[in-house]
């Protein structure tokens, strides 16, 4: 995995902020001495349609880095497919379309919000959604035995479950599958989480997560503390980043209350490092009162925290204005300690960062 990384820090080219549809191959690019940032490139830089959204990361059993997104002319359109690539030699590989919402009767629906997801032993998946829009939609999945180079045919979930929504599953005590989830009904945005006990076979889903104060909230991720607790971290209306916990693997959560973050009404993501440190990668910005759930999906940052509560920005990746943003971002930490973040770059292409975390500096950085 290390030459891995290493190639691709030779290899992949460092974007200033916009996008170029060009099929040029990734050139080779300094980053500033000392930088965290390692590399960057954009990974589906010659693809022929026009908006590319909702990325997924995952690193596969033989090491190989995956991701996975989906495209088409726009979101909602029916002929929107899940598209996936993998890193070799150097460079992403050009994309090939793995799913796509076709049904029996020859009639399309869109595709939604992939996300990969290797276990520690066993098959890479990749969850996706089908449906008209999130409050109709479905969840399926289908697995890959070699990486990614195949794939099964389509199986949908139990009713009731939706997979993962936006960020990836994690591993819990006794090798339990657990699934950040949630809905968009008339009731408001909630938040639930889905557990499999045999590896994916059946699932279990898990009560509504309490609002609290009123706290709107969708698209969790999952991080992990010494003490066994969890905590989920979430995207929400009202212009903060919510916080739940559990004590109990994940089967009951606490009332969502804030964090002192800003949200956007945009998606986020987070991981918890291998030194204990938690990594959140969101927009540190406002939303707006005159919209409320509105906002700019820039500056797109990372902050850190040891105890889940009190968070210092650390790094920006991207702080140029631009109309649609940096938004949707998914982070994992590969075998060799670096961290990995893809998200989209103004509804048109996906962007690759690689990030060394004993470079992030501990000092606060501002707006």
């Amino acid at each position: 995995m290390r030459l891995m990384i290493l190639g691709f820090t030779i290899a992949v080219s460092l974007l200033a902020g916009c996008v170029q549809h060009s099929s040029e191959r990734q050139t080779t690019a300094p980053t500033k001495e000392g930088s965290a940032m390692v590399a960057s490139a954009i990974i589906n830089r010659a693809a022929d349609y026009p908006q590319s959204h909702a990325s997924t990361i995952a690193q596969t059993s033989n090491g190989d880095l995956v991701a996975a997104w989906f495209a088409g002319l726009h979101e909602r359109h029916p002929q929107v497919k899940i598209y996936f690539s993998r890193y070799q030699q150097g460079k992403w590989l050009a994309a090939k379309a793995v799913a796509t919402g076709q049904q029996a009767d020859g009639s399309w629906l869109p595709t939604w919000n992939p996300v990969l997801f290797q276990p520690p032993e066993g098959d890479l998946h990749l969850f996706y959604k089908v449906g008209p829009n999130p409050r109709e939609w479905w969840g399926l999945v289908i697995s890959s035995a070699d990486g990614g180079q195949t794939w099964s045919e389509p199986k949908r979930l139990p009713k009731g479950i939706l997979g993962p929504i936006k960020n990836k599953p994690v591993v819990t005590g006794m090798g339990a599958w657990l699934s950040p989830s949630s809905t968009e009904g008339p009731e408001g945005w909630r938040l639930h989480f889905e557990i499999s006990k045999d590896q994916g076979e059946s699932w279990s889903k898990t009560a509504p997560v309490d609002p609290g104060p009123g706290i709107d909230a969708i698209q969790p991720s999952v991080l992990f503390y010494p003490d066994g607790r969890l905590q989920a971290l979430a995207r929400t209306k009202q212009g903060v980043i919510g916080s739940s916990w559990s004590v109990d693997r994940g089967k009951t959560w606490s009332p969502i209350a804030a964090i002192e973050l800003p949200n956007p009404s945009a998606g986020t993501d987070a991981v918890t490092l291998a030194d204990g440190r938690q990594l959140l990668v969101y927009n540190h910005a406002a939303h707006n009162p005159a919209t409320p759930g509105k906002g700019p999906r820039y500056p797109l940052a990372l902050a850190t925290s040891r105890d889940g509560v009190r968070w210092q920005r650390v790094l920006t990746l991207e702080d140029q204005p631009l109309k649609e943003g940096y938004g949707y971002p998914a982070i994992i930490q590969a075998s060799d300690g670096l961290v990995h973040v893809t998200y989209t770059v103004g509804r048109e292409r996906i962007k690759h960062v690689v990030v060394d975390p004993a470079k992030l500096s501990t000092a606060r950085v501002n707006p």
